[in-house]
């Protein structure tokens, strides 16, 4: 297991800078993803670990050794991408086998470790089989068992499941849970895809449009303590609101036009927070309570009408329109825990929405 520093890295191609001055920590034994949106620089930051492309400031360290410069062979990572890369004629053994023919490996030891680590991806019976005969999914079992079989000190993955459909995608992000369990091996997960990033990571840098990072931590922690107004708005969906922040005792309020007065908890770092600064509050749509009926034990409340009703399965989501004509959207799980002659919500309906104080987040930005 190794952990990856990258220090103060800059990355341009034909003039037009990707990456800037971006320092980042990725623990030793992590599963770590770099969540962000296309052009954000996070493809690039991987291709610079690997050895694909080198940086043009900075430096890049495997443990304590400085890898910036060092050709990609030398490297002990491997890389998983997208359209798997399997070598079309090949069958799934030899596929598996090659990085170990490569090292000049004895034959019978080749067997073994292939047939073990075709075992790890559950593909044992496949060995045989050609490639082209198989699903998406188990061509992208093929390509990790290729890539793990040399045993690299990182695995970086280059969004692997992005061709997949969504069934399959959720049964591999389980199966990668359960593969680095096992390896230990320092995981490093590229995606666009916030539920991906969310369910695999054991820790996650948010990336942005600028190739910048906004936010790094595990991922309940940036999904209910957001830095930023992009890392709120980018990992799930909220509900923001700016106004003028007032300081009152142990909590907040924020004045915000033609909505009244909202109750905020105050964040743990306040030394940018003072009476009269415009602050953005963000309320995630899970953590608000709709009814046709007034609520009590809430320090919140907004008047509006419902003008969309989304059925998710799991929940539905309600979008209501405000006094001052802003839409809040809900999700409330459907499960039946309001009283009988409140649970039919329709279009146009008045309703009251009702939230904590502790379930407002504070921004800065």
């Amino acid at each position: 297991m190794k952990s990856i520093r990258i220090e103060n890295v800059s990355k341009s191609f034909e003039g037009e800078q990707v990456i800037e001055n971006l320092s980042l920590t990725i623990p030793s034994g992590e599963f770590f993803a770099l969540l962000g949106p296309s052009g954000s620089g996070k493809t690039t930051l991987l291709r610079l670990i690997a050895g694909f492309e080198f940086a043009d400031k900075g430096a890049i360290y495997l443990d304590d050794q400085d890898i910036t410069r060092m050709p990609i062979n030398e490297r002990k990572i491997n890389t998983v991408f997208q359209n798997y890369a399997l070598f079309p004629h090949m069958n799934v053994f030899e596929n598996v086998a090659y990085g170990l023919r490569v090292q000049g490996m004895d034959k019978k030891l080749i067997h073994e470790k292939v047939m073990r680590f075709l075992g790890i991806v559950n593909l044992e019976k496949y060995a045989h089989k050609s490639v082209r005969q198989l699903s998406g999914g188990q061509q992208q079992r093929v390509a990790l068992a290729r890539a793990i079989i040399t045993e690299p000190d990182v695995l970086l993955l280059d969004e692997p499941l992005a061709a997949l459909d969504l069934k399959l995608r959720e049964k591999m992000l389980l199966e990668l849970i359960d593969l680095q369990y096992e390896l230990k091996t320092t995981f490093v997960y590229v995606t666009h895809d916030q539920f991906e990033a969310l369910t695999v990571a054991g820790s996650m840098a948010i990336m942005n449009t600028d190739g910048e990072i906004e936010q790094v931590g595990t991922p309940k922690n940036i999904y209910e303590f957001p830095a930023s107004s992009f890392v709120a708005k980018f990992v799930g969906t909220t509900n923001m609101f700016s106004g003028k922040f007032t300081r009152a005792g142990s909590y907040g309020t924020v004045a915000v036009d033609g909505l009244g007065t909202l109750h905020v908890a105050l964040p743990t770092h306040q030394e940018w927070l003072h009476d009269g600064r415009t602050v953005i509050v963000s309320v995630r749509p899970e953590k608000v309570e709709i009814s046709k009926q007034p609520l009590t034990g809430f320090s919140n409340c907004m008047m509006g009408e419902v003008k969309a009703i989304v059925y998710h399965g799991r929940s539905t989501q309600y979008n209501v329109r405000l006094a001052n004509g802003a839409i809040m959207s809900v999700f409330r799980q459907n499960e039946e825990h309001f009283p009988s002659d409140n649970k039919v919500i329709d279009y146009d309906d008045p309703v009251g929405l009702y939230w904590q104080d502790k379930n407002v987040t504070l921004l800065e930005r």
